[in-house]
């Protein structure tokens, strides 16, 4: 009874103030909060294996990951930082860690992306030296030789449509302290889908080309290669869950006879196990950005 009466005059609320009514409903909705300009995010990765192009930088092992981000939305401009434990076996001679700066410029176009940028990985600790026999030293011109920190720097550019994406990257000094290799370069073409509810596939194919190093096709001096990877990802409350299948025709056997260029030890200097640094595995991880 007392529900029919409540409607009842709310009935005849509206025909006494039908303009109050009407304009009560027509009200239009509160316009959405402009997009900051300014953009600061952070991130983190827990993965079974560190992959960098395809090879491994953890003597097949687990990394812990995670960098920020600026950008500033109305010029595009861009910087941040990255960062992963490594194994001094991959090429840093007495280091554990990588960090990573990079900056740049993007901007799109309805579908279409652009990408400009540079980026300086960093290894402190790193110390390639003559006294620990740890020289890098080039073979096709064994005077030209490198010691000291380990570093890279390269530049790139990027384009994107839609799911797809392609970014070519060009090293403007020696390629991770190779003495001689300044020029070296990576492609990389990958896609990225979006399932819905939360699943989405990945797939990607790199082509590597180490300038300056190769010595008679020998597998121990080959340093370019082909890697590739095809994964699926699961969105749970932020949190991204993935697994991905990663290889490479990477030389890497570590037969003893000619074990590769891409042959790794547990540690650089003193290994005393080796793993094909390029060969196939599945990747875990665990991903979230704040």
């Amino acid at each position: 009874m007392r529900k029919t009466i409540l409607a009842a005059s709310l009935a005849a609320s509206a025909m006494v103030f039908p303009s109050l009514v009407m304009a009560q409903a027509a009200a239009p909705a509160a316009a959405p909060a402009p997009a900051p300009d300014h953009v600061f995010t952070g991130n983190m990765a827990l993965v079974s294996d560190y992959r960098f192009r395809g090879i491994a930088q953890t003597f097949k092992q687990p990394a812990l990951q995670g960098g920020f981000d600026y950008s500033h939305a109305p010029t595009g401009l861009y910087a941040g930082n990255w960062n992963s434990n490594v194994s001094s076996g991959a090429g840093f001679p007495s280091g554990n860690l990588e960090m990573d700066f990079y900056g740049g410029w993007k901007h799109s176009w309805g579908d279409f992306g652009l990408d400009l940028g540079l980026i300086y990985y960093y290894y402190p600790g790193t110390d390639a030296s003559a006294i620990n026999g740890t020289t890098f030293t080039n073979p096709r011109d064994p005077t030209k030789m490198h010691n000291g920190r380990v570093s890279n720097t390269e530049i790139y550019i990027g384009g994107s449509w839609k799911w797809l994406s392609a970014k070519y990257y060009y090293a403007v000094d020696d390629y991770f302290s190779l003495p001689g290799t300044k020029g070296s370069s990576y492609f990389d073409f990958a896609g990225t889908y979006d399932l819905g509810e939360g699943w989405g596939i990945v797939g990607h194919v790199g082509f590597f080309d180490l300038k300056g190093w190769e010595v008679n096709n020998t597998d121990l001096t080959k340093g370019s290669y082909t890697d590739w990877k095809i994964g699926v990802t699961k969105d749970i409350s932020g949190w991204v869950l993935g697994a991905a299948y990663i290889d490479t025709d990477a030389k890497g056997s570590c037969n003893v006879a000619n074990p590769g260029f891409y042959c790794f030890g547990n540690s650089f200097p003193g290994a005393t196990k080796t793993k094909d640094a390029g060969k196939g595995t599945v990747v875990l991880s665990i991903s979230k950005t704040f």
